[in-house]
């Protein structure tokens, strides 16, 4: 296995990880899974807060690096570069 396999599979590893913890930061808006686990039991203020449309952006940045990961992972792999 060469270096940037390895290292782009690294990479691809803990991008994962953080992009789980973002997505399950995120404030649930009733009727699913997170209810299980009493999220249904807080009430909604009516509006989003700044920490939750940062975190929103966060979470999209990442999974915008995860794809690009993953594509560069792809290339490496299929071209050999």
């Amino acid at each position: 296995m060469t270096w940037p396999v390895m290292t782009l599979s690294i990479v691809l590893c803990v991008i994962s990880v953080i992009l789980t913890l973002f997505v399950l930061l995120h404030k649930s808006k009733g009727g699913g899974l997170s209810d299980l686990f009493g999220g249904g039991v807080s009430t909604s203020m009516g509006g989003h807060s700044v920490a939750e449309r940062n975190l929103d952006r966060l979470t999209v940045i990442v999974g915008v690096v995860w794809v690009a990961c993953i594509i560069a992972l792809l290339a490496v792999y299929r071209y050999g570069v």
